[in-house]
């Protein structure tokens, strides 16, 4: 009987990993005859025929990468598929990418157009794809069943799922306390995303002023819900919050966008910094260069975790059993917006 059967169909009736699989579809010798004579029986038995995936395993591949992301004008996105894509190139492969915007329908839509384009696997740049919701995670859990899915600095534990990630709620947490320590107690947070990311960072700011005891308001988590484009209206946000009497003296902004309104904000309004305003932003980007002075960052090695992406990539596709989730360390840049011990 001919039936819909995927690689990771396979590998669970045959009691086997999904690399054991890749290694028997590849012709590989390390693995036993016992094992792949019961991989070949099962494959047998169901009359798989190998797909997409199977492919990107060796077998007629495409070379071919999709990659997904929300929007390409957020330079730490758009960042990241430029690392991906050169490395991509330099491994051989090409790649396809979509623009999905932030809509779950078009998420999943867009999902389904690049497994049909035959590509070999499915990279998701960001944190926004993956959803509280169990459910609505099950259009990457489906796509999963026919391709390796890769997701950079997002977390969702499923079959043939890969997460390579930033720990941002250390790093926020680290950074929150050096700035405690540095004498700030009125820290505000400044954010603009509820993603898997951005919700890790803020738990470590919110753990770090607990710990301290200086959580006293919960309008010191300012969010911020206008495009990341305008400056000028994340400086506003501040200054209105200022004027209705919030007090603050440190700044601790989810991306350097964020960060470098909240420098406009003091300008305007005549605060010296770091004297009177301190301001971390997060992601290390080009724009911690463009103000005066320079703007301390939070460096989540994003190209570190777009070469370890590839290099797991490459793995799995080899047919080589990789690590499902892979954490690395942020760093905080020191520059000219704070007085950090």
């Amino acid at each position: 009987m001919t039936t819909n059967m995927t690689i990771y169909d396979i590998s669970e009736k045959a009691g086997v990993s999904i690399a054991t699989v890749s290694r028997v579809l590849n012709g590989s010798s390390n693995v036993s005859e016992k094992t792949k004579k019961k991989v070949l029986d099962v494959m047998n038995q169901y009359e798989y025929t190998p797909n997409a995936f199977a492919r990107g395993l060796g077998l007629n591949t495409m070379k071919t990468i999709g990659i997904m992301c929300a929007d390409s004008s957020d330079l730490y996105l758009a960042k990241a598929v430029y690392y991906i894509e050169e490395l991509l190139r330099a491994n051989g492969y090409d790649s396809l990418l979509s623009c999905t915007g932030y809509d779950l329908e078009i998420k999943e839509k867009s999902l389904e157009l690049l497994i049909s384009k035959k590509v070999d696997s499915i990279i998701l740049v960001g944190s926004n794809f993956i959803y509280e919701k169990e459910t609505d995670n099950k259009y990457i859990s489906d796509a999963a069943a026919q391709v390796p899915i890769m997701l950079l600095n997002a977390s969702y534990e499923a079959p043939n799922v890969y997460s390579i990630v930033s720990d941002d709620y250390t790093s926020m947490y680290e950074a929150t306390l050096q700035m405690i320590a540095s004498g700030r107690k009125d820290i505000l947070y400044f954010y603009n995303s509820t993603s898997y990311s951005g919700k890790r960072k803020l738990s470590g700011y919110r753990a770090a002023m607990e710990e301290a005891g200086l959580l006293k308001s919960g309008s010191l988590m300012q969010f911020y819900m206008g495009s990341h484009e305008d400056i000028h209206a994340m400086a506003d946000q501040l200054a209105k919050a200022r004027s209705k009497g919030l007090f603050f003296n440190g700044v601790i902004a989810a991306d350097d966008n964020l960060a470098l309104a909240a420098v406009k904000y003091a300008q305007l309004n005549g605060l010296k910094i770091p004297e009177e305003l301190s301001v971390i932003g997060y992601n290390n980007s080009l724009l911690t260069t463009c103000c005066n002075p320079e703007l301390t960052s939070i460096d989540n090695k994003l190209e570190t975790l777009c070469q370890h992406l590839i290099t797991t990539l490459m793995g799995i596709l080899s047919g080589s059993e990789m690590p499902k989730k892979t954490v690395f360390s942020g760093e905080i840049i020191h520059r000219g917006t704070t007085c950090l011990q």
